[in-house]
């Protein structure tokens, strides 16, 4: 039997402006800036990474630089809603922080807790919600949201399916989630010890629109397992549950394996380790164009093609 999944990973989302998409997880929403590497199965094309100090998994909000893939599709078969966990007494800070810079937000309660609601300069929809864990989270100091509000990590994040019993069935039957609570068509699950970073929550929309893969849409959400070991025991799993999944996958910064759930959803679920600092040291992070071992031969031409970033100082707080 595989070991318990804990929670999630990462969350990896499609952006058409990777300038804008760091102005606004950096300068307003207050994330750092821990990577700057490329989407290796499109090697010309960046992969960005935020979180924590460390990226701790379970903080890490990353995109793949794709401006010329068709605008935002969302809809069923995808993750719709992205939620970060903040301190319970800061969404008072976040509606008067996001409202200075020209955020659109608003407050709504789910499962007893409050949360806002809000879009990034893509379209994805995201949550802060107002209850958090400080248990993985490794501080920035140098961030422009001041610790006592700053982000956690993830929350949760939310599923919109057509149909959702086989779903249903793989996480509770062989993923080892439970089912946590339900309100009108959102069923809400939990892994791991539960609480904040093991949060997933369904909702039922058969009358909806398919959703595409396009930019302003999550592409994938990763769920964590301790190593290499455990992520080869869930790939036998996963395999005898009817899935059709990848080989061990080597990303450099961590291992993976990838599916589609039932409904459509592409999960992964990758390995804690080895972390960011494979390739840079935490003061570092962020700082030059870091690349895997099989990919250092092709550096001087994705230097040449892959467009400049400039990461916001901490007295920037524009959205755009």
């Amino acid at each position: 039997m595989a070991a318990g999944i804990p929670g999630i990973h990462h969350v990896t989302c499609i952006t058409g402006d990777v300038q804008k998409c760091v102005n606004f997880y950096v300068g307003v929403l207050g994330l750092r800036f821990i990577k700057k590497s490329i989407n290796q199965d499109l090697p010309d094309t960046y992969h960005i990474y935020f979180g924590d100090y460390l990226g701790t998994p379970g903080t890490a909000m990353t995109f793949f630089g794709w401006p010329t893939w068709p605008k935002r599709r969302t809809g069923t078969g995808q993750v719709t809603t992205v939620s970060f966990a903040v301190p319970r007494g800061s969404l008072d800070f976040w509606a008067n922080r996001l409202k200075k810079v020209g955020v659109e937000h608003k407050k709504v309660r789910r499962f007893d807790v409050d949360a806002l609601v809000l879009r990034d300069t893509d379209g994805i929809e995201l949550e802060l919600v107002g209850e958090s864990s400080d248990e993985r989270f490794v501080p920035w100091k140098e961030a422009p949201v001041a610790q006592e509000n700053a982000i956690r990590g993830f929350h949760s994040v939310t599923m919109t399916l057509a149909e959702t019993a086989a779903t249903f069935s793989l996480l509770t039957s062989t993923m080892g989630f439970r089912q946590a609570g339900k309100e009108g068509s959102r069923t809400r699950f939990e892994t791991g010890a539960g609480g904040p970073h093991s949060v997933l929550d369904v909702v039922e929309s058969p009358e909806g629109p398919e959703g595409e893969e396009s930019i302003g849409t999550v592409h994938h959400v990763a769920w964590r397992t301790e190593n290499a070991a455990s992520q080869i025991s869930w790939r036998e799993l996963l395999l005898r549950a009817g899935r059709n999944v990848t080989p061990v996958i080597d990303r450099w910064y961590f291992k993976s394996i990838y599916f589609r759930e039932p409904g459509g959803v592409l999960f992964e679920i990758a390995t804690d380790g080895p972390g960011f600092t494979v390739d840079e040291s935490p003061e570092k992070l962020g700082t030059t164009l870091s690349l895997p071992p099989w990919f250092q031969v092709r550096r001087d031409r994705l230097d040449e093609i892959l467009p400049p970033i400039v990461v916001p100082t901490t007295a920037t707080t524009g959205a755009h």
